[in-house]
């Protein structure tokens, strides 16, 4: 890539390119997916064909290509197509590695790379020819941007100041309507969608997660509260049948307070234990 670059504001030290040093996954998906570019230069054997994702062969020969919904996103046609690819991943990837941790980063990169396969193979199942390319899961690092970052400028072509709300769309759109036919535009919406769904699902369910957590809180407050009130009760009728013992001798109270004293003793130490 690079149609873009982030621009930071920094104070008095102005403004900076790129998002800073690079990130744990960040840095090791870039060695890997280098390393598979470099062995697909000199490998006799032709890795597209044999790693790629060929929708048409994947449904012929199910299930013994299931692997290829997964390889195909370290593979790269070109090396203008894995550099863009990289430098789009490093660029905007790692603050959101940093802001989320390397690990829910990975995750979000694989399914993303996930969705874009599933879209390709369910949506154009009758594809004679493999996809390959990280662009799957790079257009869901893209929509991850545009989720978290919206009001962040960056430069269009590198000259034009744009904020990310609109910038990223436009590149999106640029892409398809510029790119040639070979261009697997399926695996870029696919990941793009499969990450909006995953973080927009995964906020939804913080949120019920919260609320519930929030609502488990106040009922276990109303119950303590009523139990409270209840023991308060008890305590005050106690307080009265002790004043009439102290009046009229214990022998000479009725059989109902006794049992009641009985009862407000068992009662409260119940509810003792259980504090």
């Amino acid at each position: 890539m690079r149609s873009f670059g982030n621009v930071h504001s920094q104070g008095s030290s102005g403004l900076r390119f790129g998002p800073g040093s690079v990130s744990r996954v960040i840095k090791y998906l870039l060695i890997a997916n280098g390393a598979v570019y470099l062995i697909q230069n000199v490998s006799t054997v032709n890795l597209a064909v044999a790693f790629g994702l060929t929708p048409a062969r994947f449904y012929s020969e199910f299930p013994n290509y299931m692997y290829q919904l997964f390889t195909y996103m370290f593979l790269h046609a070109n090396f203008l197509h894995i550099l863009f690819n990289m430098f789009v991943l490093w660029m905007f990837g790692t603050e959101i590695e940093y802001t989320w941790g390397s690990r829910a980063f990975l995750k979000y990169y694989i399914y993303c790379g996930l969705g874009g396969s599933l879209f390709s193979v369910i949506l154009n199942p009758g594809l004679p020819y493999p996809i390959i390319g990280a662009s799957g899961a790079i257009y869901g690092i893209l929509a991850a941007y545009w989720l978290m970052f919206p009001r962040r400028t960056i430069l269009v072509f590198f000259i034009l100041p744009m904020r990310v709300r609109y910038a990223i769309p436009l590149f999106g759109l640029l892409s398809f309507f510029a790119s040639g036919p070979q261009v697997a535009h399926l695996a870029h919406l696919g990941g793009a969608v499969v990450g909006l769904v995953y973080i927009k699902l995964d906020w939804r369910l913080q949120f019920f997660g919260r609320w519930l957590k929030s609502l488990r809180h106040r009922r276990k407050t109303a119950k303590l509260e009523k139990n409270r009130q209840e023991a308060e009760e008890i305590m005050k009728r106690v307080d009265r049948v002790l004043d009439k013992i102290n009046e009229l001798g214990i022998e000479n109270i009725s059989k109902e307070d006794r049992k009641f004293l009985e009862d407000a003793s068992e009662i409260l130490s119940n509810d003792d234990n259980r504090k």
